[in-house]
């Protein structure tokens, strides 16, 4: 249960505490919004909790699963998609590095 938002000393907040059932529907909703394009920013908006907590709490809700790859939620094609454009990101930024090294390889003569 979310405790009220009240201000404390210097304008801080008081620290909440979620129950196990939220976290579990933050995360599921927070999948589902990934996994149609959505950012965890949005869905932390729309459920006033940090992104950064949101991420904590798929973490250890796919720890617990025990599923370790993929997003929770995520179908066998979303998977792919997400995994082909990762690998296309990291095939750019690894011919990146090599034009960067044979320039400064070119420098250093």
């Amino acid at each position: 249960m979310r405790s009220k938002k009240t201000a404390g000393p210097a304008g801080r907040r008081e620290r909440r505490e979620f129950s196990e059932e939220f976290k579990a529907e933050a995360v599921r909703l927070a999948a589902e919004r990934r996994a149609a394009g959505g950012t965890l920013t949005q869905v932390g908006r729309e459920l006033d909790v940090r992104p950064d907590q949101l991420r904590a709490w798929t973490k250890r809700h796919r720890e617990a699963s025990g599923t370790g790859a993929g997003i929770l939620g995520e179908t066998v094609e979303q998977e792919n998609r997400r995994l082909r454009r990762e690998v296309a990101v990291l095939r750019q930024e690894q011919a990146f590095a090599k034009k960067v090294a044979v320039y400064f390889a070119k420098e250093s003569r």
